[in-house]
């Protein structure tokens, strides 16, 4: 198992004793972490870039990036403040740039955030997973990240 596969089933196991997502697993070289209870499929993400790694949220409705987009528009808090709100409550600190947002090619709505490595792998741990814990918390909230009203 190489060393990447091996921070991120540690990184698995972490997020698992969480109890806040859904499920969890390592699929092809990434972490990801079903949203608990939105109301269209969701997950969160993790994966090495080089040196860095990315923490991401993405889904494949295009209603559920929007819900998100709305309660960003209409509550007017940044989402890097929301995302640092959390990171910082957390016992991480910020400051966090603003997150990527886009529809990849395999049309998927993403959020994504760059979290630098540090030269100590459970330094680097403890990071990734108070980011990966702080983009839940932050996105809980926002449209129908919590599910929908609609029956």
């Amino acid at each position: 198992m190489t060393d990447v596969q091996n921070f991120l089933e540690s990184l698995a196991e972490r997020a698992r004793k969480q109890d806040v997502f859904g499920a969890v697993q390592v699929l092809s070289g990434r972490l990801r972490c079903d949203a608990r209870d939105a109301a269209a499929p969701a997950w969160y993400a993790v994966e090495h870039d080089g040196t860095d790694w990315v923490v991401s949220l993405s889904t494949a409705d295009r209603w559920l990036s929007e819900s998100i987009e709305t309660d960003l528009l209409h509550f007017g808090d940044p989402l890097e403040e929301l995302i640092e709100e959390e990171l910082v409550e957390l016992g991480g600190e910020g400051p966090v740039p603003a997150p990527k947002h886009y529809r990849a090619d395999d049309r998927t709505y993403v959020f994504r955030s760059t979290v630098k490595g540090e030269g100590d792998r459970g330094r680097t741990m403890d990071r990734v997973v108070l980011w990966l814990l702080a983009y839940e918390a932050a996105f809980r909230n926002l449209g129908d990240m919590a599910g929908s009203d609609e029956e």
